[in-house]
């Protein structure tokens, strides 16, 4: 394409990338599989033939920046556990450190929702999902939650098709109609343009007073680039723990390459991955100190150590033993206590309205040293 001076490159970009997967398969002999599905699992009689290029191995990725740079910092509130990171990306930290949040005021409240007000346990587990007690007790708890949380809730699903299903159900059972009673409801779906819209039309809800309800997927367009802070989240609700689809090919020959290369079991990995799209989906509703905001993990899940501790130190820190086991009503009570203790004053130096009393001896000795004019 150089030697015949081709301007016009777009319409060789099928050439191009067969040309780069070409590279790949040659430049790589581990890390990389090709995966051949010969029809989609959903619709086997329909033959739709996908090749593809897959990398199991993350470190290829970040190996050009560690060969080119001598200080490398890779700084995020998602890194948790910190310790799988260096075997996962193959290299030896100098300095390893796990932060708490910094602030002024208890202003993010974590809780574990297990059970609904009728005491039955709530879970996106296989066999649970498509229990109605489930998904009314769920459904329930979100329709109390939008009558006493101010401006905008934000509510994230394990996927497209649970959300689409719980939804309509909720519709059919007269759920939907009484949370738009409270706040009004917008849905991401999977194409971007609707997406953008839904979204702009959240904020203005949220701007005007009305408030509004933002329904959306864990590991979506939302889920990873959009901010929900200040009146636009006080309180997000994440349903389910996010784990992937483990029947998906790709995922299944990269968790065979994690534990033939570095020992990395798949249960370990697949916990690890759904506790940090968690993570990121709640991490959401926080963006400065002056900021407030409930985050709900909505499954019984949650409340066993070996999910929780996987989560950013910086929420498990906040995270209180008496909100690991809670039921519907716990939770609203919770919420109520929290919101009034938010609604507080509050400046940016941190003081929340604390006044300072002084007592006659303290006035004298503020006097004798020089001390005037000073507002207390």
């Amino acid at each position: 394409m150089l030697t015949l001076e081709i301007t016009d490159t777009d319409d060789f970009l099928p050439i191009q990338t067969v040309c780069d997967f070409a590279t790949l398969v040659g430049t790589y002999a581990r890390g990389f599989s090709i995966i051949i599905e010969p029809y989609d699992e959903r619709m086997p009689h329909i033959p739709d033939p996908i090749l593809q290029l897959s990398c199991h191995d993350a470190s290829l990725a970040i190996k050009p920046v560690f060969d080119r740079f001598q200080s490398v910092v890779i700084t995020s509130g998602t890194l948790s556990p910190i310790d799988l990171y260096p075997r996962l990306l193959s290299f030896n930290p100098v300095v390893s450190r796990s932060f708490k949040m910094s602030m002024t005021r208890d202003c993010i409240c974590p809780m574990v929702l297990t059970r609904g007000s009728d005491q039955l346990p709530v879970s996106t587990k296989f066999d649970m999902r498509s229990d109605p007690g489930v998904v009314r007790n769920y459904g329930k708890f979100l329709v109390e939650m939008v009558s006493i949380v101010p401006d905008g809730v934000v509510c994230f699903f394990v996927s497209y098709s649970y959300m689409d299903g719980i939804i309509a159900t909720w519709n059919e059972t007269g759920i939907l109609k009484e949370i738009m009673q409270q706040k009004l409801v917008f849905i991401e779906t999977q194409d971007v343009v609707e997406t953008t819209l839904a979204l702009d039309n959240y904020r203005r809800a949220c701007d005007c007073g009305r408030g509004a309800v933002f329904f959306s997927v864990a590991r979506g367009k939302v889920a990873e680039g959009i901010d929900f802070d200040r009146h636009y989240g006080r309180l997000v609700v994440m349903f389910g723990v996010p784990f992937q689809y483990t029947l998906s090919k790709i995922l299944l020959a990269r968790l065979e390459y994690l534990r033939d290369t570095f020992q990395i079991k798949e249960g370990d990995f697949l916990t690890f991955d759904a506790l940090r799209q968690a993570a990121q989906c709640v991490g959401r509703v926080i963006r400065s100190k002056a900021d407030y905001g409930m985050m709900i993990f909505a499954d019984k899940r949650y409340s066993r150590h070996d999910k929780r501790s996987k989560l950013p130190g910086w929420i498990l820190s906040h995270l209180r033993d008496a909100h690991l086991n809670l039921s519907t009503d716990m939770a609203i009570h919770i919420a109520r206590e929290f919101l009034r203790k938010m609604a507080q004053p509050y400046d940016k130096a941190g003081t929340m309205g604390r006044k300072t009393l002084l007592t006659q001896e303290d006035l004298e000795k503020m006097a004798e040293t020089g001390v005037q004019d000073m507002a207390y």
